[in-house]
């Protein structure tokens, strides 16, 4: 079992984009072909995010390895008085160090990281399909209170 204490939790370098890629793709429920690394776009996007302030990826290691992964996203909105929301997307944990807590330390970082930018709400989407998933956040306090929709375009 991962102590969760030897986990580092830290914004992704370009030298972790691989490893990401290869998380992403090998837990896709769109059937993405396992990749060697990162393709161009995906390395666009990662700068893109890198330099944006209201974007983050990251990472959670062990050691020397990228373990695991999400999408942090700061939104500004009129809702709530002004208040901003974090959207989390892409959280992924390597198949073999499922179930030990680390997706729960992932999680808890990200709780403290968006009260500590003043947002009011923390938001996410899990596919229908991922029954665990959806249990696992509702363990921590997430409420299925709305509909997701998406148009793939």
């Amino acid at each position: 079992m991962a102590d969760t204490q030897e986990i580092e939790i830290r914004l992704a370098r370009r030298e972790d984009l691989d490893v990401i890629v290869q998380l992403l793709a090998r837990d896709s429920l769109l059937n993405e072909a396992d990749r060697a690394g990162a393709g161009p776009d995906q390395l666009a996007a990662f700068e893109a995010m890198a330099a944006h302030p209201d974007n983050e990826l990251v990472v959670a290691t062990l050691g020397d390895e990228v373990i695991g992964t999400l999408q942090l996203t700061f939104i500004p909105g009129l809702s709530f008085g002004g208040a901003w929301r974090a959207q989390v997307e892409g959280v992924r944990v390597r198949e073999d160090l499922r179930g030990r807590s680390i997706g729960t330390h992932l999680m808890e970082w990200v709780i403290l990281r968006v009260r500590a930018r003043g947002c009011r709400v923390v938001q996410l989407t899990s596919n229908r399909a991922r029954v665990d998933a959806r249990r696992f956040y509702e363990r921590l306090g997430f409420e299925a209170t709305h509909i997701g929709m998406k148009l793939y375009l």
